[in-house]
């Protein structure tokens, strides 16, 4: 069995936070190496080898990693015992729609798939819960990670002071052109242009800087929020973007278990 190449994020000893790339998987072309989505189109095989092989690499059984489906929404779901404990067919049916997951079960993997958007991950380490954003252009003009953080302070009682964030690959404003209407979504919702957009001969939108003053204004601390420095349009070859590769390719999973 292939060991997948991830990248690992140093949130806290008792937490295992990750990003796949493309590397040390099954798979090929638009999907190679390590693609584990299973709304993008690749073979299914394929994908549970990548599954498969994942899970051992983190130590957890294969029904332990949990992965919606995404729409570009702002809906927001908790893992709890009581959805471990449904068929995988009744998992799937709730898992439409939903774009964040939290949760503060030991052991499980919550995570969310990109390429190009946004992944977010969110860590209390005081209630030792956490959360994974997708946070595309239309999540992030919905502020979906401040109802995250919102979410967990419902659920967990999660103190914005307490929580750990960490922005994961995604594209940078360099790569991101957007048209005059999604220039003007982000303008009418108040967000300050002069630091997150530029003109070119298009405007480009900073993804990353957006949801990390989002993160910031919602409580937490600078100090306590990092970027990883990759924008995934220039590194195709590591992590699979969607700008570069087209929609019918693989994904990145971002994911985080509590130990």
């Amino acid at each position: 069995m292939k060991k997948p190449v991830l990248t690992y994020y140093n949130i806290a000893p008792d937490v295992t936070a990750f990003s796949t790339t493309r590397h040390g998987g099954y798979g090929f072309g638009k999907y190679g190496e390590m693609n584990i989505n299973t709304f993008c189109g690749d073979d299914e095989d394929t994908i549970k080898r990548n599954r498969e092989a994942l899970c051992t690499e983190l130590g957890i059984e294969t029904d332990r990693l949990i992965m919606p489906h995404q729409t570009h929404g702002t809906e927001i779901m908790q893992i709890a015992d009581d959805f471990l404990s449904l068929p995988s067919p009744i998992q799937k049916m709730i898992l439409e729609g939903i774009d964040a997951l939290i949760t503060d079960i030991k052991g499980i993997c919550i995570g969310v798939s990109t390429a190009d958007c946004i992944p977010i991950i969110l860590y209390d380490t005081e209630h030792h819960a956490t959360a994974v954003v997708h946070a595309g252009w239309r999540g992030t003009v919905k502020r979906i990670v401040c109802k995250a953080i919102y979410a967990m302070h419902l659920s967990y009682k999660s103190k914005p002071s307490n929580l750990i964030a960490v922005i994961g690959p995604g594209i940078s404003l360099k790569a991101f052109e957007v048209g005059d209407e999604v220039y003007e979504q982000f303008a009418s919702e108040g967000f300050d242009m002069n630091t997150i957009s530029e003109r070119k001969t298009k405007w480009h939108i900073d993804l990353k800087e957006c949801n990390r003053q989002q993160i910031i204004s919602s409580g937490i601390l600078e100090s306590n929020v990092s970027t990883l420095d990759i924008c995934t349009y220039n590194n195709v070859e590591d992590y699979f973007s969607a700008r570069r590769l087209g929609i019918d390719s693989g994904r990145i999973y971002t994911g985080i278990i509590i130990r």
